[in-house]
């Protein structure tokens, strides 16, 4: 972290970010525009504008400007974590509804990560994301379930080749709208709907607009297990099987096939009062122990959604 230091531009017609980077080169562009915005950055004493251009001669003066090594998981034992298994080289831990993975930057500090590396500080510098802190797979904020992270390197290393080779299998619940009498698999080429400013993906030939990004191929398999009904309406319980891990893979196929998540609103479903969240839950994985090599499964139990599979 840099502390309390000042510098003078020589350089006119230099953007205030590009003048601070250029000064401490151990930042980031992002790091130095979020400390002008919080008012950590003074141009000749005044607090910076955003997207300050200089003029030449300014004595610039940095309060406090984060440093690329800073961005690291923050310990916060505030955060509750249920964990489900432990050994040597492997976490495993039943995430609940509404509680995000990792952090977006170093600042946030209500994530899983932040109490997992608060209680197992080993995991804070393992793998090549430093705010994922071992953990080798997200989960949506609003889904509960699995989440798999490695203590050692060699077991991340293989645990993410397990993962990249598509032999991890998982195993999801998924209470859907309406009654779902047979199984299936669904096979979809996902990508970011590019009208949109937040995340959602749609398949790319449905999409309305021209899409620059590869798509990335996508396979669910489905199976009624339950039934249970609100009222008037039907639901159906799925089990949900995928190898592949694409950004929000289950909802937006579900969705696109006409079996949709209760209270997924994103994908189209109906908003369920007094609900936060929606029914997705990651169940169990399947893989081989990344040490060992001998086959395991981790299980977390069934979600309390008042219902009986």
């Amino acid at each position: 972290m840099i502390n309390e230091r000042c510098f003078t531009v020589e350089q006119g017609g230099i953007r205030l970010d590009a003048a601070l980077l250029s000064q401490f080169p151990s930042s980031t562009r992002a790091f130095c525009r979020d400390a002008c915005a919080a008012g950590d950055v003074l141009v000749d004493g005044r607090p910076a504008i955003k997207g300050q251009k200089l003029r030449g001669g300014e004595t610039v003066t940095v309060r406090r400007l984060a440093e690329a090594s800073d961005n690291r998981v923050a310990p916060n034992r505030d955060v509750p974590v249920r964990c489900l298994f432990e050994d040597a080289s492997l976490l495993a831990f039943d995430k609940p509804a509404g509680l995000p993975v990792q952090p977006l930057t170093y600042r946030e500090t209500g994530t899983l990560m932040n109490g997992i590396v608060a209680r197992w500080p080993d995991v804070r510098e393992i793998g090549d994301q430093p705010l994922m802190a071992g953990a080798l797979h997200r989960i949506d904020a609003d889904t509960s379930g699995l989440v798999l992270v490695a203590r050692t390197a060699e077991a991340f290393e293989a645990l993410r080749a397990q993962f990249a080779a598509q032999t991890v299998k998982k195993t999801y619940l998924a209470l859907v709208e309406g009654s779902v009498a047979v199984g299936g698999t669904l096979e979809n080429d996902l990508v970011h709907d590019p009208t949109l400013p937040f995340c959602r993906m749609i398949d790319i030939r449905r999409a309305r607009a021209r899409v620059k990004a590869a798509p990335l191929h996508a396979v669910t398999q489905f199976t009624p297990i339950g039934r249970t009904s609100c009222g008037n309406e039907e639901r159906t319980l799925l089990e949900v099987t995928i190898y592949t891990g694409v950004t929000h893979q289950i909802r937006a196929q579900l969705a696109l096939a006409g079996m949709h998540i209760i209270n997924d609103r994103l994908y189209g479903a109906f908003a369920v009062e007094n609900q936060k969240g929606h029914n997705l839950h990651a169940l169990a994985a399947t893989f081989r122990h990344p040490m060992t090599g001998d086959e395991m499964e981790i299980r977390t139990p069934y979600p309390d959604w008042g219902l009986i599979a």
